[in-house]
């Protein structure tokens, strides 16, 4: 036990639970910018075996954030690679290689065979099939997502409590999109989101700590501000029997979604300009701050209550940084509305940028 010493020796933790992590299945959906860190991490500590879902080469442009690769590397199969490096790391733990992108055909038999899935994938399509899949087969789902400088994490299908479609209910349809490639990314962020995937991966499978179930925390780089927000459960999204036809695999950002500055935000405001400003941050961010003049809607309940959106007027979504209001923004282009905008930066740009007044959180 020599190799585990240093977290057997924690209060709380000691051979018992270094036990249950090699014990443990866990699947990781993609080896890119999440799932290297929360392979190196889950590899280091003991977790009994791992399964790599990963059908990618590497490419030059990876390297600045998938840290197990090297230059030397491009061109060559991540899956194999990554087992391979995994191996030498800790060859007490056993990787089992999946080189194949996760489908409808073999998801539900790929989770059956693990306890805990970890979702590490980059677009829209994939991660609503692995929720799905959860959902139907019964297993936890350790979630996490990037965006630019921000970044999202939570436990999902965890002791009935919320999925991921309690918080975004409906996956977007085909259509034109922006490659996600195209938005960029800081290279240090999917390694910051991919430990609290690893850490939460670790909670659940030995039950230490409170894992965020029920909970969907953003962390900003930029400006360093960590939030936690409540996700209600909706027990019809728990009642999932069989996956859909198609997952649109390539979704990240709408071709018809237009961003807006707070400056234009403002001088909207102060015109005549007939639009609609919509809130979809959750009931207590609402309380602490907001926009006069604006609707407020929750996100989780906005598509079931676009009638009360205007059909021709604009739209400018806006949220605490930008990122669930590009989500829903996103859905509302695809549900028909032809003028919508998302607030980049949201509440916290107004706030800096607008209204130095306001107090935010």
């Amino acid at each position: 036990m020599d190799r585990y010493d240093r977290q057997t020796r924690l209060e709380g933790f000691g051979p018992e639970k270094q036990a249950l992590l090699q014990q443990a299945k866990v699947l990781v959906i993609g080896a890119g910018g999440l799932g290297v860190p929360v392979l190196q991490y889950l590899t280091a500590m003991g977790v009994g075996t791992i399964g790599i879902v990963e059908h990618d080469t590497v490419n030059v442009t990876n390297l600045q954030r998938q840290v197990l690769y090297t230059t030397a590397d491009q061109g060559i199969s991540k899956v194999q690679l990554a087992a391979s490096r995994l191996q030498q790391l800790n060859p007490e733990v056993s990787h089992v290689i999946h080189d194949t992108w996760l489908t409808t055909e073999n998801a539900l038999e790929l989770f059956r065979a693990y306890d805990v899935v970890v979702d590490c994938s980059d677009n829209f399509g994939t991660r609503y099939l692995v929720n799905d899949a959860c959902v139907i087969t019964g297993k936890p789902l350790v979630y996490g997502a990037i965006y630019k400088y921000e970044g999202q994490v939570s436990v999902f299908n965890y002791q009935e409590g919320a999925t991921y479609r309690c918080i975004f209910p409906e996956a977007p349809e085909s259509g034109e999109m922006l490659n996600c490639n195209d938005i960029g990314v800081l290279g240090v962020l999917p390694g910051l989101i991919g430990c609290y995937q690893a850490n939460e991966t670790v909670k659940v499978i030995t039950g230490i700590g409170t894992p965020l179930r029920n909970q969907l925390m953003t962390i900003d780089t930029l400006h360093n501000t960590q939030m936690v927000f409540n996700i209600t459960p909706v027990a019809a999204n728990r009642q999932i029997t069989a996956l859909q036809n198609n997952y649109q695999q390539t979704v990240c950002e709408m071709e018809g979604v237009q961003s807006l500055s707070v400056q234009q935000l403002q001088e909207w405001l102060r015109s005549s300009t007939r639009f609609m400003l919509l809130d979809v941050r959750e009931e207590d961010e609402w309380e602490i701050c907001h926009i006069p003049g604006s609707l407020h809607i929750p996100m989780g309940r906005v598509l079931q209550q676009t009638d009360a959106l205007p059909a021709e007027a604009p739209i400018a979504v806006i949220c605490h940084h930008g990122m669930r209001s590009r989500a829903v923004a996103q859905r509302l282009t695809e549900l028909g509305f032809n003028r919508v905008y998302n607030v980049e930066g949201g509440i916290h740009a107004w706030a800096s940028v607008i209204d130095d007044q306001m107090q935010t959180y």
